[in-house]
């Protein structure tokens, strides 16, 4: 009965992670086009998340003497490559297409263990990068010459990158040089941690100090209707970061990661839904059906992957990925205990 109930409630948690984070982009849109530079956008999002989490970060700050390389990549790749690259392609593309380029992510991963690390990798995981990187080509509409601003493709592409990127670190630098027995790190030290990285790489990197302000003060447009720039924000630090990568977390370890990651994936239907909703995105069908097409071998992918060593990485996006977080972040597996969100 217990162990019903527990299911029950990692389900709900999952989908309200998914939930959280799908909505990131929706939110973030309406402040970059009413004046906010996309880099500006990430860091108010991630500085906002780091100051919420600090009690937590005071909690486990065994975790910088214990794992800084994995600190510093998290907040590196995972927080501030995937989301600023995540953003900076909502200035110029839909926010469904984004993500769904971003939960390209699994098939790269394999890529990198196949032809850089030399290690096989089933006929099924390939199986999946094929129907991953074709259902891209419908999304993107190759046939019409990209339907799509390039630069803003390869924006999103970056973001995929990030994710592959704190990966490999994840791989080589959390799963080496410890006992077998040696306790992970808390999930959730790890992201509070990762947070203040990256928010401390934002701030050198986008020069907050030059930030509109301004722009919070007034309203930005949802699908023509006004709404409060400081309610977007809210919705960005609150729900699509704090509260996304909690109810992630928890889920994760009331269910397992691969059924977690499972649950991630209507991350990219939920932010293509709330797209079209919220901010009049409309995607044609062949683009739908491609983003179905994507979303399947992006999960085919995942799960057929060699189990990774264990450390945390999240089910991605991010995005992961609950994750891809993303992401999810998202979408990872064994090592999945958090996601890159695509913010994102």
């Amino acid at each position: 009965m217990h162990a019903t109930q527990g299911r029950s409630a990692g389900l709900g948690l999952a989908l309200a992670s998914a939930f959280a984070f799908g909505g990131s982009g929706v939110a973030a849109k309406p402040l970059i086009e009413a004046g906010l530079d996309p880099l500006h956008v990430v860091w108010l999002r991630v500085t906002g998340a780091a100051l919420v989490m600090l009690p937590v970060a005071w909690r486990h700050r065994n975790l910088v003497r214990e794992r800084p390389v994995l600190l510093a990549g998290f907040g590196l790749f995972a927080v501030a490559g995937v989301q600023a690259f995540y953003f900076a392609s909502l200035s110029r593309i839909p926010v469904g297409v984004a993500l769904l380029i971003e939960y390209l992510a699994p098939a790269l991963v394999l890529g990198w263990v196949r032809f850089v690390q030399r290690r096989p990798v089933t006929r099924a995981a390939m199986a999946g990068v094929v129907l991953a990187v074709g259902g891209l080509a419908c999304v993107v509409e190759v046939w019409a010459g990209l339907s799509f601003d390039a630069f803003g493709l390869l924006l999103a592409l970056g973001a995929a990158c990030c994710q592959v990127g704190y990966f490999v670190l994840s791989d080589q630098g959390s799963g080496h040089g410890h006992t077998a027995d040696a306790e992970p790190p808390h999930p959730v030290g790890v992201i509070a941690y990762g947070l203040l990285a990256g928010a401390a790489v934002l701030t050198v990197v986008a020069g907050p100090w030059a930030m509109d302000w301004g722009v919070l003060g007034g309203s930005a447009e949802m699908d023509g209707h006004d709404v409060p720039a400081w309610l977007l924000l809210g919705w960005i630090v609150l729900l699509a970061t704090v509260l996304a990568y909690a109810t992630g977390v928890v889920s994760v370890r009331l269910l397992s990661p691969q059924v977690a990651g499972v649950v991630a994936c209507l991350e990219a239907v939920i932010a293509t839904v709330l797209a079209w909703v919220l901010l009049g995105e409309h995607l044609s069908a062949p683009q739908l059906v491609g983003g179905g097409v994507v979303l399947l071998g992006a999960l085919i992918a995942q799960s057929s992957a060699p189990k990774p060593p264990s450390g945390p990485v999240a089910s991605g996006p991010g995005v992961p990925v609950a994750g891809t977080a993303e992401a999810h972040e998202a979408a990872d597996t064994g090592s999945e205990l958090f996601r890159p969100p695509a913010a994102p």
